[in-house]
């Protein structure tokens, strides 16, 4: 069945290769028809209090998405005339300012001073505008740009939709220099490892449509995270090369023995496609491990992830034939020597000095371990950012003015009585770092009597069922300090309404810190589970890819472990993505040395001398694979701004060269050790399975002739 449609494809590359380019365009269409979801919160499980109150906001609040603009040293005026264009900016569904209660022709110094504490704080003016869509929609989006652009610069536009924003600006500045960097790091490591010049534009040529087709495959998800958005080509490109250039090197092979160099494509196809099928299993297993989380970005990651890999082991398989075959004489004309030596004799000196190596392996396993487990994690997505972004700066500026670092907002039941809300909102000023709690009731408490009160500034804080508690905290979101407020707060909230939701940036962060902690357990062992299923059926032994595991998961340990000797700390998602990709895409350098040794261990040769060649034939394609992934993702981790993207591409950058060095130095040595053991755990271990079917027929042939001659 292969063999056929490699003949196919080999006949007629030409034609393939135009049908290819004419795909890019629908690809292109769907890559555009994408959206592109920007905030991390979004992403949290439908059934988490905090969401659960998030979507109340929504509706029928129609306050889901809450911005504070702060107004310095101007006078009332412009910010009354500032508050009515505002207000005419489509999707604002209110906003509200001192004027909107009283007026702005009464002094300052009249005024109650619950209410004058609440909009003024020195020479600065606070201003409230809530949108009637989602916190993340394109429309909250847009209505954020307009007013950004009616404000002058004393005036600082705060809160989750202004940060969402500058995100997206960030993304989309950055996204085409990711590229760039990486296509030219990626093209530089080929040309130094391709004996030919031309191969390595092929190579990108063949993944860059790849990667085409799998971003513009995503329009069927609707949308996608700006995470996955930021790194899911990256990733692409480090992860498929390995498969474009085992395909060239199997064509090189054939053509040696093979006059026309269509039959000998069409072979190196053939044999090409089983084993990097199944390569390519525990790459697809890691990633779609990620579909496990609560948390749906998870998923969202793991099928744009896994998806990018199918649809590169298609392209090594349909489309780069076609290129090889069409540029062949310009691969042969331009070429030059090999630049990687012979790693026999290095391989040779590890195993002398085996006993030394594996007893650094185990001693290595427990600091590197407890560095892993103990390294800090963040959680405040505003640390994730660059400090000089305008919504981070007009944060900053809220928190000055009036110390303000977050908002809570508690959604009551309306039937609660004015005298409860005010004995709750009493004990609520209470709590460590409660700054302001403005409800409806403190608005007409203050003196002011019910109908003076216009009707929006009522239905801001009241509708048919529920009506609206805010407090604003002087303590970043993410904090112990946060996470022990939000406790006493949730505790007095419920005493007088159980069924109240505690919702905002803070309590949502604290639910993601919460998924994040289950979700990472989830899936790592989900990951390890699925790859050593894998990995046992390709070597029918159960203590194969227990090694195997347990090498690459030695490699993550002390990836993620150097982060705590620096005395840094990762952003939340980084230990998950690092514990499925580092292990499902670098194990293939482990699988690679095992089946070789394997394969020697079959022909007769001793282990030693099997070790010896695992490692030597291997680790040209260790290294360059390991350098593809490092191209890929370490001009990212250079230049971007967004620390979260940072993280995660040093990691991804720093694990393929760990992995890559624990597999050269350790795994032949444990594989000399262990190879006792996966003889007698393991079936077939040194026999091929075709072998040992083979040899039963011959047997009994040889019975029935002898006692046929005995008969004779």
């Amino acid at each position: 069945m292969i063999h056929k449609l490699a003949k196919r494809i080999t006949e007629k590359p030409r034609f393939v290769l135009f049908v290819a380019i004419l795909l890019l365009i629908p690809a292109l269409l769907g890559y555009i028809g994408t959206r592109t979801n920007y905030d991390v919160l979004s992403y949290l499980p439908k059934d988490v209090r905090s969401v659960q109150g998030e979507q109340l906001l929504e509706d029928p609040f129609q306050a889901a998405a809450t911005s504070m603009v702060v107004v310095e040293g101007m006078p009332p005026a412009y910010t009354d005339e500032l508050l009515e264009s505002i207000q005419k900016v489509p999707h604002v569904s209110n906003a509200f300012w001192i004027s909107d209660t009283l007026g702005i022709q009464i002094p300052t110094d009249m005024l109650p001073a619950k209410l004058r504490d609440n909009f003024y704080a020195g020479k600065a003016t606070l201003m409230i505008v809530q949108f009637d869509t989602a916190l993340s929609a394109d429309e909250t989006m847009d209505a954020i740009v307009q007013i950004r652009a009616l404000t002058n610069e004393k005036c600082f536009v705060a809160g989750m939709s202004a940060m969402v924003q500058d995100i997206k600006d960030l993304v989309i500045s950055e996204l085409p220099i990711y590229t760039v960097i990486a296509v030219i790091l990626m093209l530089t490591v080929l040309l130094l490892s391709f004996e030919s010049y031309v191969m390595p534009f092929l190579l990108l040529a063949n993944i860059g449509m790849a990667v085409l087709y799998n971003m513009g495959s995503n329009i069927f998800l609707g949308e996608i995270s700006y995470i996955t958005k930021a790194i899911a080509a990256i990733l692409q490109l480090g992860v498929t090369v390995d498969y474009s250039i085992f395909l060239f090197h199997r064509y090189e092979e054939e053509k040696q023995k093979q006059s026309n160099k269509q039959e000998a494509m069409a072979n190196a196809i053939s044999s090409a496609f089983v084993s990097l099928s199944g390569s390519s299993l525990t790459t697809i297993a890691g990633f779609l491990a990620l579909c496990a989380m609560r948390f749906t970005m998870g998923r969202d990651m793991g099928i744009v992830m896994a998806k990018g890999v199918v649809i590169g082991i298609a392209c090594v398989i349909l489309i780069l034939p076609c290129l090889i075959l069409v540029f062949d004489e310009a691969i042969e004309k331009y070429k030059h020597k090999s630049l990687f030596p012979d790693f026999t004799n290095f391989n040779r000196s590890l195993l002398k000095h085996r006993r030394l190596l594996i007893i650094l392996f185990l001693f290595a396993l427990v600091p590197a371990y407890y560095s892993q487990k103990n390294t800090d994690i963040y959680y405040q997505i505003s640390r994730s950012l660059p400090s000089d972004l305008p919504s981070l700066r007009s944060n900053e500026k809220l928190k000055e003015e009036f110390k303000t670092a977050t908002e809570h907002v508690v959604i009551l039941d309306k039937s609660l009585d004015n005298g409860k809300l005010g004995e709750m909102e009493a004990e609520l000023k209470e709590v460590p770092g409660i700054s302001h709690v403005i409800s409806y009731n403190s608005l007409i408490g203050s003196g002011i009597p019910e109908f003076f009160l216009p009707e929006k500034i009522r239905k801001i804080f009241r509708s048919d069922d529920y009506q609206l508690l805010m407090m604003t905290s002087t303590f970043e979101p993410a904090t112990d300090e946060t996470k022990a407020q939000l406790k006493e707060v949730q505790e007095i909230v419920s005493r007088y309404d159980p069924n109240a939701y505690l919702t905002g940036e803070a309590a949502m962060t604290e639910d993601l810190r919460e998924v994040f902690t289950r979700d990472n357990v989830t899936t790592n062992y989900l990951s390890i589970l699925s790859i050593f299923v894998i990995v046992m059926f390709v070597f029918r032994s159960p203590t194969v890819p227990a090694a195997l595991i347990l090498t690459i998961e030695l490699a993550i340990y002390i990836n993620q472990g150097l982060v705590y000797w620096m005395g840094d700390s990762i952003s939340f998602i980084a230990p998950i993505l690092i514990g499925a990709i580092q292990l499902g895409a670098t194990v293939d350098y482990a699988i690679l040395v095992s089946s070789r040794f394997q394969e020697e261990i079959r022909s007769g040769k001793s282990r030693e001398e099997a070790a010896v060649l695992a490692g030597a034939t291997s680790d040209a394609s260790i290294i360059t694979s390991s350098l593809g992934m490092f191209a890929a993702t370490v001009g990212v981790a250079i230049v971007s701004k967004m620390y979260l993207i940072k993280e995660v591409c040093m990691l991804l950058a720093r694990g393929a060269l760990i992995s890559a060095f624990i597999v050269a130095f350790m795994l032949p040595c444990l594989l000399y050790v262990l190879e006792p053991l996966f003889r007698k755990t393991g079936l077939h271990w040194d026999t091929p399975p075709a072998e040992k079917k083979a040899k039963q027929p011959r047997e009994a042939h040889r019975k029935e002739t002898s006692v046929n001659t005995a008969a004779d």
